[in-house]
């Protein structure tokens, strides 16, 4: 069940680390928090991390200094069952994909009632692209950022996890490696997706974005490329 935030302690410490943007780490009653980047900007992208993994993976990391960077803040959210495992040292799985949509909700309640005026992009890795996806299709979002949507469990393409994806209003960029055993660009690309996905295919990315060490480029760069087009289309969201 998704605890909403206490409205002064944590409001407060969610408003004071948006002035910061210092990449310091926060807890609050609805999990912890990472803000990138110094406000104001043109538009804010709250990014969710993935199943396993949470916004201390190299991928995640790279990514929100990189857009931070580049002018872009980024609030990295953290869903309650990864802070507790955290706290606890101990592994332990997702809970339903809608009690992270609930959580998710949530956190846009507090950003949109500190600051109503920057536009509120969405987005993630993997399952927290996923969990943002889920939560276009309940509430009016300015856009969805999706790097490596799961778009069917590893070896069984035909549960694909598109059942949501015509009720998406807003614009959807997404960013998949082309070897993505979650989904593969020739099998992206025989998917019947809504207009305004503006996709870009990651080259010889599987679901981290790691090459094969033949290959010219490296992991850091396709971050890199992909920032670029981030903060080039969320720059002129504004």
């Amino acid at each position: 069940m998704t605890v909403p935030m206490q409205e002064t302690q944590d409001g407060d410490r969610l408003r004071e680390a948006l002035a910061a943007g210092d990449g310091s780490r926060h807890e609050t009653a609805s999990g912890g928090f990472i803000v990138e980047g110094r406000a104001p900007t043109p538009a804010r992208l709250v990014l969710c991390h993935g199943a396993g993994a949470g916004h201390d993976s190299e991928f995640l990391v790279r990514l929100r200094r990189r857009l931070a960077a580049l002018g872009l803040q980024v609030v990295a959210v953290e869903f309650d069952y990864m802070t507790a495992m955290g706290r606890s040292g101990r592994r332990r799985p997702p809970p339903r994909i809608e009690t992270l949509v609930d959580e998710l909700a949530e956190w846009r309640r507090v950003l949109t009632e500190l600051d109503a005026a920057t536009p509120l992009w969405f987005g993630g890795k993997s399952m927290g692209g996923r969990v943002a996806s889920l939560l276009a299709t309940r509430i009016g979002l300015a856009g969805l950022v999706l790097f490596g949507y799961p778009f069917h469990p590893p070896g069984k393409p035909a549960r694909l996890r598109l059942e949501h994806w015509p009720q998406i209003a807003c614009p959807v960029l997404l960013f998949q490696g082309t070897r993505d055993p979650f989904g593969r660009r020739d099998e992206v690309e025989g998917y019947r997706l809504p207009g305004q996905v503006e996709c870009h295919f990651m080259e010889g990315g599987d679901h981290d974005w790691q090459v094969p060490k033949r290959a010219a480029h490296t992991q850091s760069m396709l971050i890199d490329e992909a920032v670029g087009h981030v903060v080039r289309r969320l720059g002129a969201s504004g």
